[in-house]
């Protein structure tokens, strides 16, 4: 029987997650879910009803170390083991997850397990396999293979894996490069999206709106949205930056010299995303590298602005080209360029044709290669292949 093991599920911020598993379920393959973390309240179940029960692991473990020797026993062991891999024992906690989740495999007939991110799940997912042999593959995305794990910690994950999906073409070279070793069983699979639950964009008449959506960080690229907006001068439009996040306040900041014309409106529901999705003239996210290496690779507000019928304004960096076509679906443009974002930007305004026109090359091509009706199918062929459905 196959699994998900996720860090944390549900996450507002992984949706995701939530529609691959469900999307399977849908096919045929029904995944108990299993998670390490708690979440709060999340809405995540109101939209994916499919997804049934998550069981959680034990968010502590000193009552087991404690009083079960057998345990106690293992742990001390493996975490040995997992000094003289790893330098130190900073992630013992992923073995007493994988001691855990050895003995729930055990009795639940659970032979492969999934995880999402090469991070906490994986990390799990690994001394799972090295403890009780279970076999894992894991999907990588994006700062989890650009940034946040140690390349020789990386290495020993992904090399131990029965097969690495990822995200974009672009990961999949990347990892190939890295790790030639791996290069037959590392696939690339696109996150999928339920393309028709975003509805077509209407391209009202008034000021054209600008939509941009993500986590207020460094990798988005905001400000340079905002310096563009400036560029625009006294054209008439509006722009709304939906998402919450650490730079939220100083955006508002920047943008109170623009007269209202640029707002920063945080975190909301799906459902008025879906909104101003469908007001929208043009969807920009001007992603770039950030100082700490970040980047964005393939960021499913792209899909769903493709899958809405809008052309899309991005940078060539990571998947993102495969997405964004430049003159076709929409326009890339130099990162950190906001003379050139504005021009782009200016073309759309003027243009609502040309808008219309690239905005359905962009729904058309979401339907082919990032709907989740293809991507599923993809994982599932790939699951198959490595003997994570066989049994």
């Amino acid at each position: 029987m196959l699994a998900y093991l996720f860090a944390k599920f549900p996450s507002f911020t992984q949706t995701f997650c939530a529609r691959e598993v469900a999307a399977l379920r849908a096919e045929g393959v029904h995944a108990p879910v299993f998670s390490i973390s708690r979440t709060g309240p999340e809405p995540i179940h109101q939209n994916f009803p499919g997804l049934g029960p998550t069981t959680y692991l034990p968010q502590s473990f000193k009552s087991r170390l404690f009083w079960n020797w057998a345990f106690r026993r293992a742990a001390l062991s493996a975490r040995r083991d997992m000094k003289t891999l790893w330098g130190a024992e900073t992630e013992k906690y992923r073995i007493y997850e994988a001691l855990w989740m050895r003995r729930v495999c055990r009795q639940r007939g659970i032979h492969h397990v999934h995880t999402h991110f090469v991070g906490v799940g994986a990390r799990a997912a690994f001394w799972l396999h090295r403890l009780g042999g279970v076999a894992y593959s894991v999907t990588a995305h994006a700062n989890d293979i650009f940034r946040d794990e140690p390349p020789e910690r990386l290495g020993q994950i992904l090399r131990a894996a029965a097969c690495v999906v990822t995200v974009s073409d672009f990961s999949r070279r990347l990892l190939a490069r890295q790790f030639p070793d791996i290069e037959g069983r590392l696939y690339r699979v696109y996150n999928g999206i339920a393309s028709d639950s975003f509805p077509p964009a209407e391209f009202p008449e008034g000021p054209p709106l600008i939509v941009s959506i993500g986590r207020a960080i460094e990798k988005k690229g905001f400000p340079d949205l905002i310096a563009a907006c400036r560029g625009l001068g006294a054209r008439g439009y509006e722009c709304v930056i939906l998402g919450g996040g650490p730079m939220e306040a100083a955006l508002r900041d920047s943008c109170a010299d623009l007269g209202g014309k640029v707002r920063i409106l945080g975190a909301l529901s799906q459902e008025e995303i879906r909104k101003y999705l469908r007001r929208a003239r043009v969807f920009v996210l001007p992603c770039v590298t950030a100082q700490d290496g970040a980047m964005d690779n393939l960021p499913t507000v792209i899909m769903e602005a493709m899958a809405g019928g809008l052309p899309v304004i991005s940078t060539p960096l990571a998947g993102i080209p495969e997405m964004v076509q430049d003159g076709v679906t929409g326009r890339l443009v130099p990162e950190r360029d906001p003379v050139r974002l504005a021009e782009a930007l200016t073309a759309y305004l003027d243009d609502p044709a040309l808008a219309r026109q690239h905005g359905a090359a962009g729904r058309k091509a979401c339907l082919q290669h990032f709907d989740i009706s293809q991507t599923a199918p993809a994982l599932i062929r790939v699951f198959r292949e490595h003997g994570a459905l066989a049994r």
